[in-house]
């Protein structure tokens, strides 16, 4: 009931009108979407995880009669193959994958929009393309930096000790000193007997702690086979690799987009992504909106963040001509 209730206000349930797929490198194909008003405002949806893949309730937080609403799978998740697929796997790949579907659908520019991981990628495609760009509407902030990812493997266990617990218990005691290590070595096992049971503690472990309050429908989500597997296998990837970015990579090109208009919204119980990060983009990206919801976690489901969406998408009506 409490789920039908957030969903209910949200924009109705609607039915793409194109699909396809986009093939990018002889290995990795793309699906993408279009629903919503064919000459609308074109809006583009960058899912979470990396890996999490999108689904048909994200359609919901865009006025179908007024935007044009441009929702994909990133490289390896949800409805692109090969699932889970690692290599030709970076976060410039990522980049230029928004770049050919912008072409391939003769996009001009769009508005970026995106939480946790989708709110990296927009920040780092705006970063490289800042003419292609309307503007951003990002939530949940994750600039990918080694510390955050730290506070996601070991700092969330003072927030969360029964979901971390839970976590580690796939591991052996002498394996729990490198957690990201020995899940990724795992996660790279071609025996579903090993891999899958990673998986599913990585993914749960991650829905355990988005929401403010305890979500069943979230933890069932997460815990679900082929999505586990490939934001479980996706995300390890990139952690290992520092999310192909240099510490502070974000931070120091914002000069590039300080031009165009961003609002972030911010939870401020998201565990997650805590707060502080958020705020240190606000802060030095001058003339950016932050809007921080006074009892929301991480999940763009929490009332407050989907409400808060919802106003920022009806307000950018105003601000940007069809």
């Amino acid at each position: 009931m409490v789920e039908r209730r957030i969903r209910d206000q949200l924009y109705p349930s609607i039915e793409p009108y194109e699909t396809g797929r986009l093939a990018l490198d002889g290995l990795h194909n793309m699906y993408w979407e279009q629903s919503g008003h064919p000459e609308g405002l074109p809006v583009i949806f960058l899912h979470g995880g990396p890996g999490a893949g999108a689904t048909a309730v994200h359609r919901r937080f865009f006025d179908p009669n007024y935007y044009r609403i441009v929702i994909y799978d990133q490289r390896g998740a949800g409805r692109s193959t090969p699932r889970g697929e690692l290599t030709n796997n970076t976060t410039a790949d990522l980049i230029g994958d928004i770049e050919s579907l912008r072409e391939h659908l003769g996009i001009k520019q769009f508005l970026l929009f995106g939480g946790s991981w989708g709110s990296t990628l927009a920040i780092a495609y705006a970063e490289a393309h800042p003419d292609r760009c309307l503007g951003l509407i990002i939530r949940g902030i994750f600039l990918g930096r080694p510390k955050e990812i730290d506070w996601f493997i070991y700092g969330l266990s003072k927030v969360f000790p029964e979901a971390w617990r839970d976590l580690v218990a796939v591991l052996p005691e002498d394996e729990r000193g490198d957690i990201l290590a020995n899940f990724y070595c795992r996660l790279l096992d071609e025996d579903p007997k090993v891999h899958l049971p990673a998986a599913r503690a990585w993914s749960r472990y991650e829905g355990a702690c988005s929401t403010l309050h305890p979500s069943p429908e979230t933890l069932a989500a997460f815990g679900e086979e082929s999505m586990a597997y490939a934001l479980a296998r996706i995300e390890t990837h990139y952690f290992t690799n520092g999310n192909f970015l240099s510490d502070n990579e974000l931070l120091d090109n914002l000069s590039a987009v300080t031009q165009l208009p961003c609002t972030i919204i911010q939870g401020r119980y998201d565990m997650i992504c805590p707060i502080a990060t958020a705020d240190e983009l606000h802060r030095a990206w001058v003339g950016s909106e932050m809007i921080i919801v006074p009892d929301a976690g991480h999940s763009a489901m929490d009332s407050g963040v989907r409400e808060a969406l919802i106003k920022t998408t009806e307000h950018c009506k105003q601000k940007f001509s069809v």
